[in-house]
């Protein structure tokens, strides 16, 4: 097993599945933002640098995956090489039809 985690309450009448493939070029970093659902990453390739409010920032390398709680803020999300591209595979579980990403202002 790679990765497993509980998730929060859901309203199971309303789950929804979705994958999102995310690419950043060589030293690409995405602006902080939050998720309304719990999202599971999978680094494809690369090495990406996240860091979610309340933790310590963490390099994640091709084949490890992390969590992310409904509504954290995502601080940095970020390619870990300034030479090389990374690819993430992020799987959303949600309830709800907010949009899968919201700005943090």
């Amino acid at each position: 097993m790679v990765l497993a985690h509980d998730l929060p309450q859901m309203d199971g009448s309303r789950l929804k599945a979705s994958v999102v493939e995310v690419i950043y070029a060589p030293g690409a970093t995405s602006t902080a933002h939050t998720h309304p659902c719990p999202v599971i990453g999978y680094v494809a390739q690369g090495a990406v640098r996240m860091h979610f409010k309340g933790d310590t920032a963490t390099v994640f390398k091709a084949g490890e995956s992390f969590y992310e709680a409904p509504n954290g803020v995502h601080l940095i999300s970020a390619n870990a090489s300034a030479t090389e591209p990374a690819k993430l595979i992020a799987y959303f579980v949600c309830d709800n039809d907010k949009p899968l990403s919201s700005p943090v202002p």
